[in-house]
């Protein structure tokens, strides 16, 4: 039997309270550091935790939006979204060095994520961050994005990602929240949506069609409805497939 070795991450440290429950079953973690939610209390809590349990521990900029939970597009200059983001990441990484842990990866939530996807304004902003901090961190991208690109043209590390709980558009972008079928919450249908992206490199899309797609790195958000349970079942189903989480 053929084996694959993968990462599963989370977004964490956006007061839901079920970062201990999710750290078994992850290797990752994205740490929400001010801009849609998180505070120092909470960044220190994941860090320290992260640590406990191994887990390598990503940034989770926003746009500054905690009212919409960084899940909105915000109309702002791209000098006031780098010093945003330079700052979150920034927060957090003075954290983690208090901590004696290491940053690991960037990747950014929510809008600023999608939008990153096609906007190469959106794109350069996050990659310039990461060069003005000297990061010598991963990027977390999709396949295919833009975002991707530019961070190849400027040397930045990437990592692909895949969303294990979002259903796809045939364009590679995730199904639109305000759609009924925008999110997966059961356990097999999640383990089937993950297991053919990493066996076939392919997803298959909301149309039936599938499509091509490449990802080392799978996410289940946190605040999904059951995302401890969808974490568990999804391990260890890859595991008995042949499938390790590292």
């Amino acid at each position: 039997m053929q084996q694959f070795y993968i990462d599963i991450n989370a977004d964490l440290g956006e007061g839901i309270g079920n970062e201990a429950q999710l750290m078994p079953f992850i290797s990752s973690c994205n740490i929400a550091c001010g801009g849609h939610a998180g505070d120092e209390n909470t960044m220190r809590e994941v860090v320290k935790l992260s640590k406990q349990y191994g887990v390598k521990i990503g940034a989770h900029p926003s746009f500054p939006d905690i009212e919409n939970f960084g899940r909105l597009p915000v109309d702002m200059s791209c000098a006031a979204l780098f010093k945003s983001v330079e700052n979150q990441i920034y927060n957090l990484k003075t954290i983690i060095e208090e901590e004696n842990a290491a940053l690991h990866h960037v990747k950014p939530h929510g809008a600023l994520y999608n939008m990153a996807m096609q906007d190469k304004k959106i794109a350069t902003v996050i990659v310039e961050v990461m060069k003005r901090m000297h990061l010598p961190v991963f990027l977390y991208v999709p396949y295919g994005s833009v975002i991707e690109s530019v961070a190849t043209q400027h040397n930045i590390p990437i990592i692909y990602e895949a969303f294990a709980d979002r259903n796809y558009n045939s364009n590679l972008t995730l199904v639109s929240r305000q759609d009924a079928n925008a999110v997966l919450y059961d356990e097999n249908a999640v383990f089937q949506h993950v297991f053919k992206m990493i066996t076939e490199g392919k997803v298959k899309t909301l149309s039936g069609k599938d499509v091509e797609i490449k990802a080392h790195t799978f996410c289940i958000h946190g605040d999904t409805p059951k995302a401890i349970k969808l974490a568990n079942h999804l391990k260890h189903s890859l595991e008995s497939k042949g499938v390790f989480i590292q």
